[in-house]
């Protein structure tokens, strides 16, 4: 029996099921599991492989388990069997041909359960391919459900509307955005004043106050106003679209480290498929008896089987993978994990990574002579917030729950877009609104509260940092070798602000999507390792382009937890250079694996062609330097493994 082949079961793992939270993302795509026909052949395989196999060990008669071990080796074999006779009809060997192989030998020498085990779990192993591929395709289709079909084009002079689809606008046409709809293209706001709720494109938290001369964005969500927009860029052209051109082609890039690993699979089949045939032929062309010659390429193929070698590799790689998933990071291959522990730089997107992603409350500052404490400023603001739906309103008036204040009601309430609110409190008039003279340069954003036409203080809100993102930061400096870079679609001061509290000194701020892209192909010349760490649609472009992308998985969008190669569920950032660290282990122990699996193979080879090796004695040498290897593979799942990770 080849253990060794359980392994690649987990080895390429599907997307796992986060809970979404973000409202600013793409609609949720999901494609169904047995909509896909490798599943549904792999399940036909694997329950006839359950069902026949207690029987074969009860003992049962081969006429009921052999039909069954039949099906099994018909439904799971017969796809990869045709793809690789097309591959052959090219000239090239597929390696998932030979594995269908090395189980019909296998069968032809009495191990029928060993043949019916390979095929299960290579299907099996090929159904979570699929999935994974298709549920990234779903997620970029996804994101193009941001912008709208249609949209209200109006005549130069305003005079006339009429509704057409997205598709056919055009650079120049004017369009009109009511309140509550998502923009239709990337245009210049002409007339008009709201807010754009645009975190799918540069990751600020918080709407943005939308004036004439502003660029606005397709596919982000208008506020309370009404604008017209005139279109600058063709639909196809839009960020939207070009985020899903840059996450498609960059997804589309094989790492070096993959295309080595399909070179040396191609040669590796070829070799052994070549040197059973000599190992079977040769000496039946000297005299030998039939089925001696067989039993011996039989034996040869078992021996020379990449199962040591295999498990050599995957076991500390997977064993890393299921401990870091014990702490909260998802690590969605083995080969993700390998190259973890390759990065020399990691570049750090801010809101919602380095950030919560949502605004608090951060100082209350009653002005001089307005007879205010800052509870009762506090409560104040919250009354006239307490009506809106505006992030900071709800910050405010959250603040003031947690202060245990009482909030009064609110009359006559009003919005402005991109001013702030107007009510009536306890017979008072009350403005929430923007500082003007009373800014404040906290890297965060201030509120103007007056009363009665007179300021009576201030409040500033700001997004929360992570508690744990300045060891984070250091950790990331101490196991990468360099400092990391902060990279965000956020305002430069606030930017600024977030990369003192954390020690970081490269900080890049107001980037798109495709800057930041550009950002780490920069960081990557020279055959620099970038990890990326980020959590919004805007952040996916950037997750495929770099060597390794990390997405934050607990408010982090569909296409941003598609495209990482891993997954932080629990937003523990001191978890990210903890699972690098996990990586470089596991790498070491896989140099260890391939010293041990490639002696013994070369032996039993060896001993195989020049002398008489008994099928049980190699079947036992074969499996002994296999569970030798797992087993020191398997080391990186104890719970100390993890903590000296952590440091």
């Amino acid at each position: 029996m080849c253990s060794c082949m359980v392994w690649p079961v987990s080895a390429t793992l599907a997307p796992s099921p986060v809970r979404r939270t973000s409202t600013s993302t793409a609609p949720r795509r999901r494609t169904r599991v047995l909509a896909l026909p490798e599943a549904r052949w792999a399940l036909v395989s694997t329950v006839a492989f359950l069902i026949a196999f207690p029987l074969d060990l009860a003992g049962a008669s081969a006429w009921l388990y052999g039909p069954l071990y039949a099906v099994a080796y018909a439904a799971g074999g017969w796809e990869p069997a045709l793809e690789g006779l097309r591959a052959l009809r090219e000239k090239s060997l597929d390696v998932d041909l030979l594995m269908i192989v090395a189980a019909l030998g296998a069968a032809a020498i009495g191990q029928v359960l060993d043949g019916a085990l390979l095929i299960v779990i290579f299907a099996t192993s090929g159904a979570l391919e699929a999935l994974a591929t298709a549920r990234t395709a779903d997620s970029v289709r996804g994101l193009l459900d941001l912008a709208p079909t249609t949209a209200t084009r109006v005549s130069a002079d305003g005079s006339a509307e009429e509704t057409v689809p997205t598709d056919q606008l055009a650079v120049g046409d004017v369009v009109l955005v009511r309140p509550g709809e998502r923009i239709g293209a990337d245009g210049l706001v002409l007339d008009g004043e709201s807010e754009a709720d645009q975190a799918t494109i540069t990751g600020e938290p918080l709407p943005v106050p939308k004036a004439p001369g502003d660029e606005v964005f397709a596919g982000t969500l208008n506020g309370t106003g009404a604008l017209r927009v005139r279109v600058e860029r063709d639909p196809a052209d839009s960020v939207i679209a070009r985020i899903v051109s840059l996450v498609e082609e960059a997804s589309r890039t094989k790492a070096p480290t993959q295309l080595f690993i399909e070179k040396v699979e191609q040669r590796y089949a070829v070799g052994v498929v070549v040197a059973t045939l000599a190992v079977f032929g040769m000496p039946l062309a000297f005299g030998e008896d039939l089925t001696a010659a067989l039993l011996r390429a039989m034996t040869f193929m078992i021996v020379a089987s990449p199962c040591a070698v295999v498990l050599a590799t995957m076991p500390p790689l997977l064993s890393a993978i299921a401990n870091a998933g014990r702490h909260g990071v998802l690590v969605k291959s083995a080969v993700v994990m390998e190259r973890l522990g390759e990065i020399d730089v990691a570049a750090l997107d801010k809101t919602g990574t380095l950030t919560e992603g949502t605004p608090e409350v951060t100082a209350v500052r009653p002005l001089p002579g307005s007879g205010l404490d800052e509870d009762t400023l506090l409560a104040l603001a919250a009354a006239a917030e307490h009506p809106s739906e505006h992030p900071l309103a709800r910050a405010v008036v959250a603040a003031a729950r947690a202060r245990g204040l009482s909030v009064a009601p609110a009359e006559e309430f009003t919005a402005t877009p991109g001013r702030g609110v107007r009510a009536t409190v306890a017979g008072r008039v009350v403005t929430v609104g923007r500082p003007g003279e009373y800014a404040e340069a906290s890297g965060g954003t201030t509120v103007l509260v007056e009363r009665d036409g007179v300021a009576v203080g201030t409040v500033t809100l700001m997004d929360r940092l992570r508690h744990d993102a300045p060891a984070a930061v250091a950790a990331l400096t101490t196991v990468a070798g360099s400092s990391p870079v902060l990279l965000t679609g956020d305002n430069l001061v606030a930017a600024a602000q977030v990369a003192a509290d954390t020690g970081i000194t490269d900080v890049r701020a107001g980037l798109l999507p495709e800057d930041k892209v550009d950002a780490v192909r920069e960081l990557q010349r020279g055959d620099g390792k970038v990890l990326f760490v980020g959590d919004g649609v805007n952040d996916a472009p950037a997750l495929a382009a770099a060597h390794s992308g990390v997405a934050m998985g607990r408010a982090g969008s569909d296409l941003a937890l598609e495209t990482a190669d891993a997954v932080v569920v629990r937003d523990e950032l001191v978890a990210i250079p903890a699972v690098v660290r996990l990586s470089r282990a596991a790498r070491r122990l896989v140099v260890q694996n391939l010293v041990i699996a490639g002696v013994c193979i070369a032996v039993l080879v060896v001993w195989d062609l020049v002398g008489h090796l008994p099928l049980p004695l190699g079947v036992a040498g074969h499996e002994g330097s296999t569970v030798l290897v797992g087993l020191n593979g398997l080391r990186l799942l104890r719970e100390a493994a993890w903590r000296r990770a952590v440091g």
